[in-house]
C-alpha cells in the first residue's frame, strides 16, 4: 500500500522527516518497506527559469533554425539556437540552463550541455511544453505570462510538488489502515505516545446540501445479508474532464493514473478515507431503479475490462431495471460507466459482506482496490459520510447539483464489539506492568472508548471498523504495539523448558531417511496437494466420489485434495524430462486425502521416483540404467535403517504398476512398488521406464515404534564362505532358496546370497543356473572343516528334495 506523506498531513500536522514519520509507523505495526520521493514533474524543473527572448534572427546556416538572445536575469544573456516556429523577441520563456537535466515521456533522462548547432554556439534550451514534462504539445515553445519576472523559477510557477511516498506491507487483518485517514489515525496515536499534542483533521461535510429533488432513483437492496448498508445520491448538470492538477497529483504520487474528475474523486475518496465508491451513468439506469440481487447461474455480463464472463448464482451484482451494472465491490461492467458525453449520475456508497467480495473476487481471477478494502472489511459507519465528502468534491472540481435525498438502506446496524480488559492480563502476556493511566491514553488515542473502570481491569467498546480487535488479547496487543515494543525491557533472567521427546517422532525419522536418500543421490521434491479430479480416472484404485472437493477452486487443475503421490511425482518427472533431465532419482514426503463415506481421513507417505540411468556418464565408469532391483536395493536399505528387516515380499497386481512388489511385516503394508503402467506414463507424455515406490509412512512409524534395538559384542571368530552352482526350474525363486536355507541351518547360517543368474544354450529347457553363497560363522568357536560340510550337505540335501535342484 502506498502512501503519500503530503496526502497524510492533510490530517495530522507534523513536520518530521519522512525517515523519522517511516520509523513510527513501522513501530505501530504499519511496517514502512521503503520511501521514495515523489515530484510531480519529474526532475523539479530544477534549474529551469525564466528567460526573455531579446533578439531572434535566422540561423545563417540553417532555414529551421533561429539563433537567440535570451536574458535569464544573471550575467550576460545567452545565445541560444532554438527551432521552434514560435519563438519571437520579447517572449518570455522558460529556459533549461546548461546542467539542467531533463526527462522523456518514457523518463529517460537527458542533460542540456553547451554545444554547436550548424556552426552557432547554444548555451541552454528553450523548451517546449512536453520536454518539460508539464503537458504533451510539441507544436512550439511554451510562451509564458509576460508579467512574469526574469530569473523566476519555472518549478515556482507551476506549483510542482515534492512529495514522499510510503511503501508499507499492510497485513491482511488491518482493514482500518487501508487509506490515509486509517493510516493518520495509528500515526495520531504514536505522536500521543510520544507526547505530542496533536489532533486528527477530518474533512467537513458539513456545506453537504440537496439543491432538487429532480433526479430520484429508487433503491431496492434485496439480498440484505450481502449488502447490509447502501448509499446512494444522484448529482446532474455535471461536466466531464481533467481533473485538477492538485487532484492529478494526489493520484499519480501513489502509482494511480487519473482518468477524469469524476471516476478520480471516487479513486481520491478510496483511498482517503477507504470507502470505496461507483459512479453510474444516471441515464443507463433503466427505469431509475437500483436493483441489489444477485442473478442465475450462467448469465453473461461483460465487464469494464471488456471481457464477458459467467455469473455464479451468489455472485451480488448491482442491477437497473432490465439487466446487471456491476459486479458489487469487485468491478463495473461495460455499459453502465462514467463517459465524456455524462452529465449525470448515480453516486453509490456501500458496506459489502467480506466473504461475498471474497469469493467473487478469487471466482472471476479480479483484483481491484474496491474489492481489496471490501473482502477484509471497511468501516460500516463511514459509508454516508463519505459520500457525502464524494458529493462536495464532484461538485469542487465538475460542477452540478446534487439532485436527490441520500438513500441509505442500512436495516440492521452494525455494533461495536464489548470487551473487558484485565489488568493482570495485560500484565502477563507483556511481561511488564504499563501504568494504567498510560493504557487508557493508549486506548483512547485508538478510538476505543472505556465504559467502566474497575480495580481489576477495563470494560471496553472497540469501533466496528476494528475486526481485528475482538478479544482481550487483540486489546493488549493494540496497548503493546502503541506503548512500543522497544520499551519493554528483556528480563535478566531466561527460562526455558527441555521438551522429553521420542526417537521415533515423525520429523525425526523423515530427517533420518530424507539425509540418506539424499546420500544416495536422491532429490526431494515438494508438489502441490491440490490436484485436478481427472488423474481419479487413471486408475481403479482411485474413485471419483472419494475425492476431496475445493469449495471455492481456483480452477479446475486445482479443485481436489490427491488421493496419490503417484501423480503429483509424475509431473516432476515428466517436467524435468521435458528440459533433458533424463537421469532422475526423486523422493517425497506428504499427504494423501481421501473422501469414505461421511468421514474425511489423511494419510501420510513416502514416494519414491527413478528414471533414467543411475549415474551421469564418466570416461571410467560404464552407465547403466536403473531398473527394479536398483529401487529394490534403496527400499530394503530405507527399511533396515529403521531396523524393519524381516519383512515379507509378495507380488500385487493392478493397473498403477506392470510388475509390483508388496513389502509387509505381518498383515502391515509397508511399502509397495514397481514399474508404472505404460498407459499412465503415457497421459504425462513419459517414454521412458519410470519405477516407483510408495511407503505407507504411516505403518512404517507404527512398525518402527515396536522394533526393539539389541546389541551384541563383535564376533571375534571368522566367518567362512561357501558357493552352490544350482539347475533349478524357471519358476523357484530366490526367496524360496534362502528360506529354505534359514530354516535348514537357523544358528551358524548368517547370510545367503545370489551373485549370479545364467538362462541360456548349455542349459536344458524350462531351466535357470542360481550361483548362490552361503556365509557360515559360529560366533564362540572357529568352524571346522567337518561342521562346514555338514550344513553344506543338509542344504544341498533340502534344494533337491524340495526344489528339484541339481548340483552343476
Amino acid at each position: 500500500m502506498k502512501i503519500s506523506y503530503n496526502w497524510l498531513k492533510q490530517f495530522v500536522n507534523i513536520d518530521w522527516a519522512p525517515e523519522k514519520t517511516g520509523e513510527l509507523l513501522t513501530d505501530l505495526g504499519l511496517e514502512v518497506e521503503g520511501i521514495e520521493a515523489y515530484q510531480s514533474v519529474k526532475g523539479g524543473l530544477e534549474g529551469v527559469v525564466v528567460g526573455e527572448v531579446l533578439t531572434c534572427i535566422q540561423h545563417p546556416n540553417a532555414d529551421r533554425l533561429k539563433v537567440t538572445t535570451v536574458n535569464i536575469g544573471s550575467g550576460e544573456p545567452l545565445q541560444i539556437v532554438c527551432g521552434a516556429p514560435n519563438v519571437a523577441a520579447g517572449q518570455k520563456v522558460p529556459v533549461a540552463t546548461i546542467g539542467t537535466t531533463l526527462y522523456t515521456e518514457e523518463g529517460e533522462a537527458w542533460t542540456i550541455k553547451k554545444g554547436k548547432i550548424r556552426g552557432e554556439e547554444s548555451h541552454g534550451m528553450i523548451c517546449a511544453e512536453d520536454e518539460l514534462g508539464l503537458g504533451k504539445s510539441h507544436d512550439g515553445i511554451l510562451v509564458l505570462d509576460a508579467d512574469l519576472k526574469v530569473g523566476t523559477l519555472v518549478a515556482d510557477i507551476f506549483e510542482v510538488e515534492n512529495d514522499h511516498v510510503f511503501e508499507i506491507g499492510l497485513t491482511p487483518n488491518r482493514a482500518d489502515a487501508m487509506s490515509h485517514f486509517g493510516t493518520a489515525r495509528d500515526l495520531k496515536a504514536g505522536l500521543i505516545q510520544q507526547n505530542m499534542n496533536v489532533e486528527l483533521i477530518t474533512p467537513s461535510a458539513s456545506s453537504f446540501h440537496v439543491d432538487s429533488r429532480t433526479l430520484k432513483i429508487d433503491v431496492d437492496v434485496i439480498d440484505k445479508e450481502s449488502a447490509p448498508r447502501y448509499c446512494g445520491l444522484t448529482l446532474s448538470n455535471l461536466k466531464v474532464g481533467e481533473s485538477p492538477k492538485w487532484l492529478q497529483n494526489r493520484l499519480k504520487a501513489i502509482g494511480l493514473t487519473p482518468k477524469n474528475n469524476i471516476v478520480d474523486v471516487t479513486n481520491y475518496i478510496l483511498h482517503d478515507l477507504g470507502q470505496p465508491l461507483h459512479a453510474f451513468d444516471a441515464s443507463k439506469v433503466v427505469g431509475n431503479k437500483i436493483i441489489v440481487k444477485t442473478l442465475e447461474k450462467g448469465t453473461k455480463f461483460t465487464t469494464l475490462d471488456g471481457i464477458e464472463r459467467e455469473l455464479h448464482e451468489e455472485d451480488l451484482m448491482i442491477c437497473n431495471a432490465e439487466k446487471p451494472m456491476c459486479i458489487a465491490g469487485v468491478f463495473g461492467g461495460a455499459d453502465s460507466g462514467v463517459t465524456e458525453n455524462t452529465t449525470s449520475i448515480f453516486l453509490e456508497s456501500a458496506y459489502f459482506n467480506p466473504v461475498s467480495i471474497r469469493k467473487s473476487a478469487k471466482r472471476h481471477a479480479l483484483n481491484t482496490d474496491a474489492s481489496f478494502r471490501f473482502e477484509r472489511g471497511i468501516d460500516p459507519n463511514i459509508t454516508e459520510y463519505a459520500l457525502k465528502c464524494a458529493a462536495i468534491l464532484i461538485q469542487e472540481v465538475a460542477g452540478g447539483e446534487i439532485t436527490s435525498d441520500i438513500v441509505d438502506i442500512y436495516p440492521k446496524k452494525i455494533e461495536d464489539f464489548q470487551v473487558r480488559l484485565s489488568f493482570d492480563n495485560a500484565r502477563k502476556l507483556i511481561g511488564e506492568e504499563i501504568p494504567r493511566e498510560i493504557i487508557k491514553r493508549i486506548l483512547m488515542s485508538l478510538d476505543i472508548k472505556i465504559n467502566n473502570v474497575t480495580e481489576t481491569g477495563l470494560g471496553l467498546t472497540v469501533p466496528a471498523y476494528r475486526n481485528d480487535v475482538i478479544r482481550e488479547a487483540d486489546i493488549i496487543e493494540e496497548i503493546l504495539r502503541v506503548y512500543g515494543y522497544n520499551n519493554i525491557k528483556t528480563t535478566e533472567k531466561l527460562n526455558a523448558s527441555i521438551s522429553n521427546t521420542s526417537r521415533f517422532e515423525d520429523y525425526k525419522l523423515q530427517n533420518v531417511v530424507g539425509t540418506q536418500l539424499a546420500a544416495q543421490g536422491f532429490f526431494e521434491i515438494l508438489s502441490n496437494s491440490l490436484t485436478t479430479p481427472n488423474y481419479a480416472k487413471l486408475s481403479e484404485l482411485l474413485k471419483d466420489e472419494h475425492n476431496v472437493a475445493m469449495l471455492n477452486p481456483l480452477s479446475n487443475d486445482l479443485s481436489v485434495m490427491r488421493q496419490s503421490l503417484l501423480f503429483s511425482g509424475l509431473e516432476a518427472v515428466s517436467h524435468n524430462i521435458n528440459r533433458r533431465r533424463y537421469d532422475l532419482k526423486l523422493f517425497e514426503f506428504g499427504k494423501t486425502y481421501h473422501h469414505y463415506n461421511e468421514n474425511r481421513e489423511e494419510h501420510k507417505h513416502l514416494s519414491v521416483f527413478v528414471t533414467g540411468n543411475k549415474s551421469a556418464e564418466r570416461w571410467n565408469a560404464t552407465t547403466k540404467p536403473s531398473d527394479f532391483f536398483y529401487l529394490k536395493g534403496t527400499i530394503t536399505a530405507v527399511l533396515e535403517r529403521l531396523g524393519l528387516s524381516r519383512f515379507k515380499a509378495s507380488p500385487i497386481k493392478n493397473d498403477v504398476f506392470s510388475e509390483g512388489v508388496c513389502l509387509s511385516l505381518g498383515k502391515t503394508t509397508l511399502v509397495e512398488f514397481g514399474i508404472v503402467n505404460k498407459k499412465i506414463l503415457k497421459h504425462f507424455g513419459i517414454t521412458q521406464e519410470v519405477i516407483y515406490a510408495d511407503f505407507n509412512w504411516d505403518n512404517v512409524i507404527n512398525m518402527t515404534k515396536h522394533n526393539s534395538i539389541k546389541f551384541k559384542d563383535i564376533p571375534k571368530y571368522p566367518e567362512v564362505r561357501r558357493d552352490f552352482a544350482l539347475l533349478l526350474d524357471d519358476n523357484v525363486t530366490f526367496e524360496a532358496i534362502d528360506t529354505i536355507a534359514k530354516q535348514t541351518e537357523k544358528q551358524l547360517l548368517k547370510d545367503v546370497d545370489l551373485f549370479d543368474v545364467y538362462q541360456g544354450k548349455n542349459l536344458p529347457k524350462g531351466k535357470k543356473s542360481y550361483a548362490v553363497s552361503f556365509i557360515l560363522q559360529d560366533e564362540h568357536n572357529t568352524l571346522t572343516d567337518k561342521q562346514i560340510d555338514k550344513i553344506m550337505n543338509k542344504l544341498q540335501a533340502n534344494f533337491e528334495k524340495k526344489l528339484g535342484a541339481e548340483l552343476r
